[in-house]
């Protein structure tokens, strides 16, 4: 059966229509310069996708799944209340998200839709690795622990680059506006960067990663600011856009070729942390076999896989300077001569993994 997959993004939607072998049969990308694509429009280009083929499922990309929803599900009225009481933890996404849902009832209604969860991959990564140092009652009762994000794109990555290679240990960087990594043994998430929200982990586009929360007590008590300003300000006006002003990493890359301070700092903030959490994914993993780059920043930027990869020798990652630079569509391999760790990059295809699993969750594999 054909599968419509839809990725809602906070203020774009891209539309990919696959047929049983996964081969893409149509792709719709829509964007809005401010807040989300024009509805009417979305309703417009999913009946068009529907019309070129019988179509046999929708599958979401929702970013948040709680403690609830660890594996894909068929979307209900009920699994609608219980992501939309979700929305407060990744307010970027999970809000464009439901509207998609609602909008594919409204061009395509009685075809089933199934949700998949960015955060379903990491939902068994180890006690040691998901749980805060918080009262018992906040774990128990508000379900505070680390979820992790990405992990449709972490979970492809880290099957592709197994395929290719065949190394059990791999850490994948998925690099666009949003970032994380992952560290995987044998197809599982054992860490990851991101925590109770898209917030925790690496310097991003507009967020902050990780701070120090005493300075978000202080921010409220001495500093006099709310808690809407805090999250409209680590969300939206932080990470690369507070430092160098712009969110654009090429943007960015290119200032810091010419000397600009503010750009040259922002690169040196956001491959500090970037490295400092490739070796500590690398760890949790015990050593490293394949480090894998994906995602809009992670496939283009050569100069930020250069910079990440510079000093992790002692993981055995080292890339061969030409191959990086080289321009090269789909997977490639940048690993250095010699190198023990293969370097690779990966072509981002959350689609795939999305089809996978409605695919496996319509046959009744889900959840396990």
């Amino acid at each position: 059966m054909n599968i419509l997959v839809v990725n809602a993004g906070s203020s774009s939607l891209k539309l990919r229509l696959l047929e049983p072998g996964d081969a893409l049969l149509a792709a719709v990308d829509l964007r809005a310069r401010e807040g989300r694509p024009n509805p009417d429009e979305v309703t417009a280009a999913i009946t068009d996708l529907a019309r070129l083929g019988e179509l046999g499922a929708v599958g979401h990309r929702i970013v948040h799944g709680g403690t609830e929803f660890t594996d894909p599900v068929v979307v209900t009225d009920r699994v609608v209340k219980e992501l939309r009481s979700l929305a407060v933890l990744a307010p970027l996404h999970q809000p464009a998200a439901l509207a998609a849902l609602a909008e594919v009832r409204t061009a395509a209604p009685g075809i089933t839709q199934v949700a998949c969860f960015d955060t379903s991959f990491h939902a068994r990564i180890p006690l040691a690795a998901a749980t805060y140092a918080v009262p018992a009652d906040w774990r128990d009762r508000l379900g505070v622990r680390r979820y992790g994000f990405h992990g449709l794109s972490h979970a492809y990555a880290s099957r592709r680059a197994a395929a290719l290679t065949g190394g059990r240990r791999v850490v994948t960087c998925h690099l666009g506006s949003g970032a994380s990594l992952a560290a995987v043994r044998d197809g599982v998430s054992i860490d990851t960067t991101m925590g109770f929200t898209p917030l925790e982990g690496l310097v991003m586009a507009t967020r902050s990663g990780t701070i120090d929360p005493g300075l978000l007590l202080w921010l409220q008590t001495s500093a006099g600011l709310s808690a809407d300003e805090l999250t409209e300000t680590l969300f939206h006006r932080s990470g690369l856009a507070a430092l160098a002003g712009t969110p654009d990493m090429r943007t960015v890359v290119n200032r810091a070729v010419t000397g600009e301070a503010a750009s040259s700092l922002a690169l040196a903030v956001y491959l500090h942390r970037l490295r400092a959490q490739i070796a500590a994914m690398a760890a949790a993993l015990g050593g490293l076999d394949t480090l894998v780059f994906t995602g809009r920043v992670g496939e283009r930027s050569a100069t930020v896989r250069a910079g990440a990869t510079d000093g992790l020798g002692f993981l055995g990652v080292g890339i061969d300077p030409a191959r990086n630079v080289a321009h090269a569509d789909g997977d490639h391999d940048i690993t250095a001569a010699g190198s023990p760790a293969r370097t690779l990059v990966v072509e981002a295809r959350e689609d795939l993994e999305i089809a996978r699993s409605v695919r496996v969750c319509l046959a009744g594999q889900f959840p396990r």
